[in-house]
């Protein structure tokens, strides 16, 4: 920001185009709070979270005044529960999950990530107990979020995890009305960096304690593209970059001061243009802006495809250190445009499972019905991690079956969540298939060093 028209200009994008920093999430390390005595390790996990993160949400708020920049969300995510907790002498890990509870309630973030487990090739008798203990864990909880990681490039996918997990969300719904369901992910590919929700968590390669930041900004790109309604494609791109550059520029910024100010490292800025559910925010509106006439029309992935790469690019020259999953998100209930286009059909499941193949991560926040049965749940998995094994990309199903509701109905989650129509699932049966189990062969292009 070195000049008074680089300032006026950042003021205009946080004031009218809705720029802002969606979450200044920190990682911790939990590996060393391993305990036979599961009381034991749930009070060293509390401990550590709180000395760790105390200070978190008041220096994110002291930099929002400072700057002038808002920060949506103050998260933490922790190591996968499932490795923490295999010390412990107990079946049912809805104790871990109740601690994380409390201490991320103590420290004032807005949510925690990591009650998870990595089971991509195969699953360890802890990792069962975590999959087990989902059900009760996110019904007893408000701030836990929760994942499971059930393939990748390298292992193929995990069938028998698949099919396990469709029978799960069909029991979270239950239990929790649909809403627990959108705080659990299944993944393919995930990334141990990712500072967004529901899905992240502190990976294993990652040091103690790092600061990591989750950029935002649709908006700021909407606007940009509103100035040049007869670009070209090559104008349009640049026009993104440019954008997505100063976006970036800002998420460093704020990370760094965070990290400096809480003495730990900073980790890396997640360039994602994250939706919400107010007007104007939104990815669809941008891919409407470049000339799709509704999302969910035809060219609507080609659009998304510029939109997304651009987005990198620009990212890519603005941080040295960008992780996370970085790209566009399409949240279907947090993004108003592309709740209107789902209401009148433009948008349907099987375009959403197009677009994941050039989004970032893949079927997100979609309300289907309460009675979808646990197979076609698995199906929907299945493919979407096919997409992320095939493209060594990371992908991901965040579905909310809703008790009661049909095809048409509307569900309100309440918050930056926003609200959705219920949409329709293919009737086809995949019983046939999601009970082979087994594990799906990793690709060929796996065996490349």
């Amino acid at each position: 920001m070195d000049t008074a028209h680089d300032i006026l200009e950042t003021i205009e994008m946080i004031e009218e185009y809705r720029l802002d920093i969606r979450t200044v999430t920190m990682g911790i390390s939990l590996l060393d709070c391993a305990d036979p005595d599961p009381a034991v390790a749930c009070q060293k996990i509390y401990d550590r979270i709180v000395g760790l993160g105390g200070e978190l949400v008041p220096v994110a708020h002291g930099i929002e005044t400072e700057l002038g920049i808002p920060i949506i969300n103050k998260r933490v995510t922790v190591t996968p529960i499932a490795l923490v907790a295999a010390a412990s002498h107990t079946e049912d890990y809805t104790c871990f999950a109740q601690v994380l509870d409390r201490a991320a309630a103590t420290i004032g973030v807005d949510f925690v990530g990591g009650f998870s487990a990595l089971v991509q090739k195969s699953r360890t008798s802890s990792d069962l107990k975590l999959i087990n203990s989902l059900p009760h864990a996110m019904e007893s909880t408000e701030l836990v979020c929760a994942s499971v990681n059930i393939g990748s490039s390298k292992a193929g996918i995990n069938m028998s995890a698949v099919a396990q997990m469709g029978e799960t969300i069909r029991e979270v719904a239950a239990r929790t009305g649909g809403m627990g369901c959108a705080k659990l992910v299944v993944f393919c590919n995930a990334v141990g960096d990712n500072p967004f929700m529901a899905g992240g968590f502190h990976g294993i390669e990652e040091g103690d304690c790092c600061i990591n930041v989750g950029v935002s900004g649709p908006g700021v790109v909407k606007r940009a593209l509103d100035k040049l309604p007869d670009a070209s494609f090559g104008q349009m791109a640049e026009t993104i970059k440019k954008a997505a550059f100063k976006v970036t520029r800002m998420g460093q910024l704020v990370g760094t001061m965070a990290a400096e100010r809480l003495g730990v490292p900073f980790g890396i800025v997640d360039l994602s243009l994250a939706p919400t559910a107010a007007i104007g925010d939104s990815v669809a509106e941008i891919l409407q802006t470049m000339g799709v006439d509704r999302v969910g029309g035809h060219g609507t992935t080609a659009a998304l495809a510029l939109l997304n790469d651009a987005v990198k690019k620009g990212g890519l020259m603005a941080c040295s250190h960008v992780g996370g999953l970085s790209g566009s998100f399409i949240p279907v209930s947090e993004d108003a445009a592309m709740v209107e286009a789902a209401r009148n059909g433009s948008l349907t499941l099987d375009k959403l499972e197009a677009m994941t193949a050039i989004c970032s991560v893949g079927l997100d926040m979609i309300a289907i019905p309460g009675d979808t049965p646990a197979s076609t749940i698995a199906a929907m998995i299945a493919d979407e991690a096919a997409i992320g094994m095939m493209n060594n990309k990371t992908t991901a199903v965040r579905v909310v079956p809703v008790p009661g509701k049909s095809v048409g109905d509307e569900i309100d989650f309440g918050g930056l969540l926003g609200s959705a129509p219920v949409m329709a699932v293919n009737p086809s049966s995949a019983e046939r298939l999601t009970r082979r189990g087994g594990r799906l062969p990793a690709p060929v292009h796996s065996f490349r060093t």
